[in-house]
Order: structure tokens, then C-alpha cells, then sequence
């Protein structure tokens, strides 16, 4: 429920109800669990079941209103044909309800963007953030880290529930926020969740394989994807495109069928915001770029090639947003890695690094490996495995993209979930022979730790910033950076 303290009307949050019938609403509510008195109830349709099977929990409950499809009426003809609550019918009641729900919290930040890809998304929405607050403003970045900046909430999925995510971007306003920085999934784009927020601007990073356990197909995932920018980013607003991924003149495109101004960041020559040249050493990277023609040199205190990319994009959200382009280039020296992504997680006595990353697709994999690959003198270690009940179909390419990068390969269990952990293994190890299988993942790191020598690194990869394993229908305290420090700690004698 949401909204308790606010009382408004049918019409004042954009609905027509049959008959013309009007209702005073108390609140709304997604879960028929969580409704009171007088809430309007959203019985949305679901990948398993419809939310038109509970409305009739949430009449008993007390509902003000019923907003659903003809599907979801259909579910609910009998009780609704012996009720009085007004009954809002709608083609997409996902998108009714994210606009509805932005018309009751009332509230945005000032100035919001949303970036979508496979990869990049977390570490493009927190640099974004870092940018405006060195500038001066009072900023958050939303997503899979939850809300952190200025003012901190946690979430529970990358692009929340319209009522979840609304009420947040109005707390967030009344605390006194002016920036924030969205990530956008395709789920959440899939599920029209970002309807209804006000947008600036927009990025796209990369596209590669991924949740095609939940998508059809390779092209409902980009178009869930370029939902962004087809519907949410409104015309007078501004794409940040990355032209060095293949999907990105398409989803270019698309941006500019829509009359929105565009912004390009990449390498090549058609790119506005271009990348000259980076230099890798052990600590980070000295990044050349130019915007106009004119430019510029900075040092990034980043590992990974591919930081350069999502620090462009970043200062190109940024930029379209509205700030001053040479105080943006001013504040890139100061960004912080972003948790769980290329972290510096320990250090050995003979110099061999750590890092924790929270590549977990075979692109991602791949590019986190390369990426890593030039700060690093001797051999290059990976500890990494795949999710269970998941897309199947990336676990050998996971093997492969292993297999390429690393000179030595610890596959291990990741979030099995409900599946065998050993079955998942063996779907990687089909690809990656030469691996070795270590099923407990800290002891997977423990061993990728001791196999390190001077000027060695070692990637442990999958779950980043996530503090629990998922093994059946449970949640076990673990963090593979605490995990790295706890090995280290105890392979060179001293206290973590």
C-alpha cells in the first residue's frame, strides 16, 4: 500500500472508470495482501499467473477502485458483476499505473536520467551521480545497488515496481534531491515501470546475451531495451549513445526517429565524445578524449578498458543533462570504483591483486578478463561460475569466454538456486576442460588466492556487490570481497 496520509480522486490520477464511476482513493497497491480501505487495486499481468485471480481478496480488503485488462475482468466477472467499486479497464495497466502512480507521490527530482544495456548500467548510473555531487548538486543513483548518495534506500530489484519506484523518486525530492541517476532494465522497461518518469536524458551501453530466460528471443531484448528511448525519454530530450557496440547506431536510430537530440560516445570518428587513447599501469589509466574538436587528458583511478566507455557515457548524461562540459572533464579524476564492478578487494605481500567483478554474462565475462589483462604483468587467475534457474544457454559460452582470457580457471557454484550446482558446472566445463571445479565458492576463492605469484591478478566474477548465495529457496550470508580479504589474510599470516 502506499499513500495512506493522501486522499485523491479516480480523475485526479488520470482514470475513467466504466460508467463513469468515481471513488476517493486512499492509496495503491499492487499486492492484494497489502491493500486497505480504499486503495485502488492494479491486477497486472504476470509471467505465471494474473493479478486478476486476487481482486476478489482485495474487495474483501477494502479496495476503493479496480484497475486491470479485459483479461484480468474476465478472471474476476463474478464477484466485480456483484460489486459497487469502480472499475478502471485498461489496454496496458502496467503503463496506467506508472502514470498514475507519478500523478499521487507528485514528487521528482528536477533532473532525472535513465541508462539501459546488458553491462555497464550500475557503473554508468553511480559515475553520473559522482559527477553531479562534485559538481555541487544533491544527487542519488537508483538501480541494483539500491538508492546510494546524498540520500540512501534500499531496493529490491534494479528498476522497481511503478508505486515502489515513484514513492522513492518523491522521498528522494522531499529530502531535498535534485539529480538522480536511473538504471533501466528490460524488465522494468518490459513491464512499463519507468512510465511516468520525467527523463532528460538517456544512455545505452552495450547489448549482449542475457535473461533470454525471460525474453523470447535476441530481438524482444532489444526492443525491450529501446523501449527507453521509443517511448519513456521524451522528444525534446537527449540520447547518449554508445557507438562501439554494434547495437548502437540501431538503437541511435531509434532515438532519432523520436526527434530526440543525440549525443555519441565511442571511438570511432563519427563519435562526438571520442576516445583517443588510454595508458594502463597497476593503480588505473590516463584517458585522451576529445568533444568538439578540442582535447582534453585525464587519470582515471579505474581498472579496465571498457571504464572508459561508461565514464563517457557518464559525462555525456551528464552534459545533456545540463552541466557545463569542461566542469564535467574537471571532475573525472575524482571518480570512485563502483562497488562489486573491477573492485580492488585485496592485496597479497608479493604484489598479486584481487579484484571483484560482477560479470555475469559471457560478454560481460569476456570484456572484464580483456579489460583487466593490460594492468596485469604475470598470469591472470579467474574464479567464476552461472546462475541457476537462469538462461542455460550462456553457461558453455561463459566456459569459452574463460577459456580465452585466463590462464588459470576455478569454475564454482554462483546462485544455484533450485537447480544441481554440479549440473551447472558441468555445462561450463564442457567448454573450459582444463578448468578446475571447486563447487564451495569460498573455497574456490581461497585456492584462486594461493595460486597467486608476484604479478598476478585474480578476477573473481558473478556476484559483485551481492552479500548472499542463493542455494535452493535460501539466501546465505556471502561477499566475495570479504571472502578475498579473509583468504589472503589467512595465506600470508595476518588479521583480516
Amino acid at each position: 500500500m502506499a499513500g495512506a496520509e493522501r486522499v485523491s480522486t479516480l480523475a485526479e490520477l488520470g482514470l475513467t472508470a466504466q460508467q463513469g464511476r468515481e471513488a476517493r482513493i486512499t492509496g495503491l497497491a499492487v499486492d492484494s495482501r497489502a491493500v486497505e480501505t480504499g486503495n485502488l487495486f492494479a491486477a497486472l499481468p504476470g509471467t505465471k499467473v494474473h493479478g486478476g485471480e486476487y481482486i476478489g481478496i482485495a474487495l474483501r480488503m477494502g479496495a476503493g477502485a479496480i484497475l486491470t485488462d479485459r483479461a484480468g475482468a474476465a478472471l474476476a466477472a463474478d464477484v466485480l458483476r456483484g460489486s459497487s467499486v469502480p472499475l478502471v479497464l485498461a489496454e496496458d495497466p502496467r503503463q496506467t499505473l506508472s502514470f498514475s502512480a507519478a500523478l499521487w507521490f507528485r514528487a521528482q527530482p528536477e533532473t532525472t536520467v535513465a541508462v539501459t544495456g546488458t553491462n555497464g548500467k550500475t557503473s554508468v548510473a553511480t559515475f553520473t551521480r559522482q559527477i553531479w555531487s562534485a559538481l555541487g548538486y544533491d544527487a542519488v543513483n537508483l538501480g541494483t545497488t539500491g538508492v546510494e548518495g546524498a540520500w540512501q534506500s534500499p531496493m529490491a530489484h534494479t528498476t522497481p515496481e511503478p508505486i515502489t519506484l515513484h514513492r522513492l523518486l518523491s522521498e528522494a525530492a522531499h529530502a531535498g534531491i535534485t539529480h538522480a541517476a536511473m538504471e533501466a532494465s528490460s524488465h522494468g522497461l518490459e513491464q512499463r515501470r519507468l512510465d511516468g518518469v520525467t527523463l532528460r536524458a538517456a544512455a545505452f551501453t552495450n547489448f549482449s546475451q542475457d535473461h533470454l530466460d525471460y525474453h523470447a528471443d535476441f530481438d524482444a531484448y532489444f526492443n525491450a531495451k529501446a523501449g527507453l528511448f521509443a517511448r519513456v525519454l521524451p522528444e525534446d530530450g537527449t540520447a547518449v549513445i554508445n557507438l562501439d557496440d554494434p547495437k548502437g547506431p540501431a538503437m541511435a536510430e531509434v532515438a532519432q526517429r523520436r526527434g530526440q537530440d543525440l549525443l555519441t560516445v565511442g571511438r570511432s570518428e563519427d563519435a562526438a565524445l571520442r576516445i583517443l587513447g588510454q595508458r594502463f599501469d597497476a593503480t588505473g589509466q590516463d584517458l585522451r578524449f576529445s568533444l568538439g574538436g578540442v582535447t582534453q587528458q585525464t587519470r582515471l583511478g579505474l581498472i579496465g578498458g571498457f571504464q572508459a566507455e561508461n565514464v563517457m557515457l557518464s559525462a555525456g548524461l551528464a552534459i545533456a543533462a545540463g552541466a557545463e562540459p569542461a566542469r564535467v572533464f574537471d571532475t573525472l579524476s575524482e571518480l570512485d570504483t563502483v562497488r562489486g564492478r573491477m573492485q580492488l578487494a585485496a592485496r597479497r605481500e608479493n604484489g598479486a591483486s584481487v579484484f571483484v567483478d560482477y560479470a555475469h554474462t559471457p560478454d560481460a565475462l569476456a570484456t572484464a578478463l580483456r579489460a583487466l589483462r593490460p594492468h596485469v604483468m604475470g598470469r591472470l587467475v579467474v574464479v567464476y561460475g552461472a546462475g541457476g534457474d537462469r538462461d542455460r544457454g550462456k553457461r558453455p559460452l561463459m566456459g569459452k569466454a574463460a577459456a580465452t582470457g585466463a590462464d588459470v580457471r576455478i569454475v564454482t557454484d554462483d546462485n544455484p538456486r533450485t537447480e544441481e550446482p554440479e549440473d551447472i558446472r558441468s555445462a561450463i566445463l564442457a567448454a573450459d576442460s582444463e578448468a578446475r571445479e571447486v563447487g564451495d565458492r569460498a573455497e574456490a576463492i581461497l585456492r584462486g588466492v594461493d595460486a597467486l605469484g608476484p604479478g598476478d591478478a585474480l578476477l573473481i566474477a558473478g556476484k559483485g556487490h551481492e552479500t548472499g548465495q542463493i542455494v535452493g529457496e535460501n539466501v546465505y550470508p556471502f561477499d566475495d570481497a570479504e571472502q578475498a580479504s579473509v583468504a589472503v589474510a589467512a595465506l600470508d599470516g595476518r588479521v583480516a
